[in-house]
């Protein structure tokens, strides 16, 4: 089981003065303009609680996955760099399969970092790959203690209580999901399927 996603690029153009055009000629006393054309303003990066805000309200799965891809982004950094190098060292290693050592990296970065939700997620990933579910049902739960907002958390659960045959809380974590971010697809589809099995048939 892997929960991970992706980002967005800008652009600007520049405009030139049309061939041949020449500047107006100044009276030989009059001193220069020495004015600038002021420097736009560089765009106010969001907070997580403005994106979070924005991806409740995305109009399309696409505009909602750059959001995510954002969101995550900012999940990614703990403010310190030494955490941060070992817990892409882990990723490495998870992505070699080497899953004791990927377990022993994060073990290091949350002694460093305690109070890193990813950290946790990342590591109840792990957990899973190891066929350890109540390990990694653990470290999701602390995952969300720390940020209740964590989308990725919430559905490594939901798969976890799936797997598990706990319909009913698999049902409550992935609606938990849709509240965060309405735009997850496969979520939905999983909803749609389980809802009428857990909650009844309408009649």
């Amino acid at each position: 089981m892997r929960f991970f996603a992706s980002a967005l690029i800008l652009s600007l153009s520049l405009v030139s003065h049309p061939v041949g055009a020449q500047e107006p000629a100044r009276p030989k006393d009059a001193p220069k303009d020495q004015t600038q054309p002021a420097k736009p303003t560089p765009p106010r990066a969001s907070s997580l609680d403005e994106l979070f805000e924005r991806l409740g309200k995305a109009h399309s799965e696409r505009e909602a996955q750059g959001i995510a891809s954002l969101i995550e982004r900012r999940f990614s950094r703990s403010g310190s760099d030494t955490a941060d190098l070992l817990l892409s060292r882990a990723a490495e290693a998870f992505g070699k399969k080497d899953f004791p050592l990927s377990i022993e990296l994060i073990d290091r970065v949350l002694a460093l970092q305690p109070n890193w939700a990813e950290a946790w997620y990342k590591r109840a990933t792990v957990f899973y790959q190891l066929d350890d579910p109540v390990g990694a049902m653990a470290d999701l739960h602390r995952a969300l203690k720390i940020e209740p907002r964590h989308f990725n958390a919430w559905t490594g659960l939901g798969h976890i209580l799936m797997a598990s045959d706990d319909k009913a809380r698999a049902l409550q974590a992935y609606r938990k999901v849709l509240e965060i971010n309405p735009q997850m697809d496969d979520v939905k589809t999983i909803v749609t399927r389980l809802a009428p099995e857990v909650d009844g048939q309408d009649l």
